[in-house]
C-alpha cells in the first residue's frame, strides 16, 4: 500500500480594528464623538514559486497507464456544493504541467458519478488520520511506481474552504497521486503548509457575540497611571459592572485578572502619548482572526485598552466603554446607558452603580 500524504493548514490571518476618544474639558460638558474606527485589510501571505527538478516515476512510466485517469466526485459531507469545476480547474493544471514536474504526462477524464474511476475525489468534514497531521486539509497516497495503484484510488479534501483554496488543496494532493512528496516542485502547489481560506463568514461586527467565549482574561499595566492603586480599582469596577450583566451586553461574561499579558484576552495600559491620534483621552483596539480572507475580523481575539493622562476617576468609564466596543458595540448608541452621551462629571461619577437601568 502507498504511504499516505497530506496538506495541513496555517493560521488564519489577523487584522485589526481601532478607534479612540478624545477629552472632555470641564466647561462646558460634552458627548464623546464615535471612535474612528478603521479595518486593515489582510495582507493575503504570498508563497514564492521555487522551480526544480521534476522527479520522475520509479520505472520512468505513469504508473497509471497511458489512458486518461477517470476522476469520480463524491460529496460524502451532503454539501450540495458544486465540486465538479473546482476539480476539473485542479485535473488542467497537472495535465499542463505534470510533464515538467512528474515526469510524465497526464490526461485526466472527470466524471462525477463514474461507476469505475481511476481515483475519487471525496469531499469529506473531516480528513481521516493522514500522516501524522492533526489538521488535514486533505490526504492522498503517495504512488511512484504502477504496481501501488489499488483502483479505485480516493483522495480526501474538507469540505470547509474556499473555491480557490478548494482547489490547491486538490491540486495539491493530486500531486502525491503522481509521485510527488512534499520536498518537491512547484512549492506553492506542494509545500506541506498553505495559507487557506474558509468559505465566507459572518464578519465579528455582524455576530451576536464576536468572541469565542466568553471567559476573559485580563492583564492591567498600571505602571504609567498617577495612581497605580486607584486606577486597579477602577478597572475592576468597569470588569465587575459587565458580570453583573450590562444592559444590551452578553449576560454571562467573567473576567479573571493574569500577571502576564501573553495569557491575557484584554490589556489595560496606560501611557503618556496616545497612540491611535493626537490629544486622545484613551485608544482601543481589538484584533482578531480572517479565516475567510476578506479583510475584515470574523471572531476577535484580542482588546487592548491605552489611557492617556486620566484623571484616575475617569478610567473606569474608559474600560467600559471599550469593552463595549470589544463587544461589538462599535456606535455609543448601541452601548450600555453609561457610555451614551456622559459628561465630564458623569465620566468621573460611580456610573457602575447608577447606570445599570
Amino acid at each position: 500500500m502507498p504511504s499516505r500524504r497530506s496538506s495541513a493548514v496555517t493560521l488564519a490571518l489577523l487584522v485589526l480594528l481601532s478607534g479612540c476618544i478624545s477629552p472632555l474639558s470641564d466647561d462646558p460638558p460634552a458627548s464623546v464623538d464615535d471612535p474612528e474606527t478603521t479595518a486593515n485589510a489582510a495582507q493575503r501571505e504570498r508563497v514564492e514559486r521555487v522551480t526544480g527538478t521534476a522527479v520522475v516515476a520509479a520505472d520512468g512510466e505513469n504508473p497509471w497507464g497511458s489512458d486518461p485517469i477517470v476522476v469520480g466526485i463524491e460529496d460524502a459531507a451532503g454539501t450540495d456544493r458544486d465540486w465538479e469545476p473546482l476539480v476539473r480547474e485542479a485535473t488542467a493544471y497537472w495535465e499542463e504541467h505534470a510533464e515538467r514536474y512528474a515526469g510524465y504526462g497526464v490526461d485526466y477524464e472527470v466524471r462525477p458519478n463514474a461507476t469505475d474511476p481511476d481515483l475519487v475525489i471525496q469531499f469529506v468534514p473531516t480528513v481521516p488520520e493522514c500522516d501524522g497531521a492533526a489538521d488535514a486539509a486533505g490526504c492522498a497516497p503517495l504512488i511512484t511506481d504502477r504496481r501501488q495503484v489499488d483502483r479505485p484510488e480516493t483522495v480526501f479534501v474538507r469540505t470547509s474552504f474556499s473555491d480557490e483554496s478548494t482547489v490547491l488543496v486538490v491540486e495539491h494532493e493530486l500531486g502525491h497521486t503522481l509521485g510527488l512528496d512534499h520536498e518537491n516542485a512547484p512549492r506553492e502547489v506542494m509545500a506541506s503548509e498553505s495559507v487557506l481560506y474558509t468559505t465566507a463568514r459572518p464578519n465579528a461586527t455582524d455576530r451576536e457575540f464576536p468572541w469565542n467565549d466568553p471567559e476573559f482574561s485580563v492583564y492591567v499595566d498600571a505602571t504609567n497611571a498617577s495612581d497605580p492603586e486607584g486606577a486597579r480599582e477602577q478597572v475592576r469596577h468597569a470588569f465587575d459592572y459587565y458580570e453583573r450583566g450590562a444592559p444590551g451586553m452578553p449576560d454571562n461574561l467573567t473576567f479573571e485578572f493574569v500577571d502576564d499579558p501573553a495569557n491575557a484576552d484584554v490589556v489595560v495600559k496606560f501611557a503618556d502619548e496616545p497612540p491611535c491620534s493626537p490629544n486622545a483621552a484613551s485608544c482601543g483596539a481589538t484584533r482578531g482572526w480572517d479565516p475567510d480572507g476578506d479583510g475584515a475580523v470574523e471572531t476577535y481575539s484580542d482588546l487592548e485598552v491605552v489611557l492617556v493622562d486620566l484623571d484616575t476617576e475617569a478610567v473606569g468609564w474608559h474600560v467600559g466603554y471599550w469593552m463595549a466596543f470589544g463587544l461589538g458595540a462599535e456606535n455609543p448608541a448601541e452601548m450600555p446607558p453609561p457610555f451614551r452621551d456622559a459628561s465630564y462629571r458623569d465620566r468621573r461619577s460611580e456610573w457602575w452603580e447608577t447606570g445599570d437601568e
